[in-house]
């Protein structure tokens, strides 16, 4: 299982990314001292960390120093938004850095980036009897390739990637669709409703009042 450790003082953001990666199937340790978290990197084997700047005791451009020897990819998480700032860290060695606010969905989608450009997951999935082949854009069901078009696919793939999190019909569309949702539901629903008939996925892939669907399956 991959092993993210979470470096962030402010409780509810960290508890909010803990609850929310645990969810998607990462295993999590989360902390909010800088100290710490040094000597949980010394100690540990992590496969990403996901740190904050402003940190009581070590900071996390100071934390980087304990960071890049081991190799471990590093996703700043802070409110500095200045392009200095972001500069300042990707010269460092962090490999991506991300704003507050953020959507959760998009840390998610970061997460999954950095950890397939390094190569710590898998380029396939098997969901609920589905076989999901993210680099060819394929899916199967008991060996048949589905006909899936490039929007339907690319649901999946969000669902799949997102599992047990309810997601918003103004992110789906505007991750798959890339454009700005306009308020219009009917344009998601319907291919909603043909990806769950596709996959048979009429039970797990369920619609959640006012705000989207969820892609429910056994943690």
């Amino acid at each position: 299982m991959i092993r993210i450790l979470i470096v962030e003082d402010e409780k509810p953001i960290r508890d909010l990314i803990d609850i929310q990666l645990s969810t998607a199937g990462y295993s999590c340790t989360a902390t909010g001292d800088g100290t710490e978290a040094a000597d949980l990197i010394e100690r540990g084997n992590f496969d990403l960390i996901l740190l904050d700047v402003m940190l009581p005791g070590v900071n996390g451009y100071e934390l980087m120093e304990y960071i890049r020897p081991t190799g471990v990819p590093v996703i700043f998480i802070t409110a500095k938004h200045e392009v200095r700032d972001r500069v300042k860290g990707l010269r460092l060695g962090a490999d991506d850095y991300i704003v507050k606010p953020f959507d959760i969905v998009e840390l998610l989608a970061r997460v999954e980036t950095i950890l397939r450009r390094c190569r710590k997951t898998d380029s396939r999935a098997e969901v609920e009897g589905v076989t999901i082949d993210f680099d060819a854009h394929a899916a199967y069901k008991k060996g048949k390739q589905l006909d899936l078009t490039t929007k339907e696919f690319g649901l999946l793939s969000l669902f799949v990637r997102n599992k047990n999190i309810a997601l918003y019909r103004e992110t789906l569309y505007e991750r798959v669709w890339e454009n700005e949702y306009a308020g219009d539901s009917r344009t998601v629903d319907l291919h909603v409703q043909r990806l769950r008939k596709k996959l048979g996925w009429e039970r797990c892939l369920v619609t959640v009042y006012k705000i989207g669907y969820r892609l429910e399956v056994p943690k």
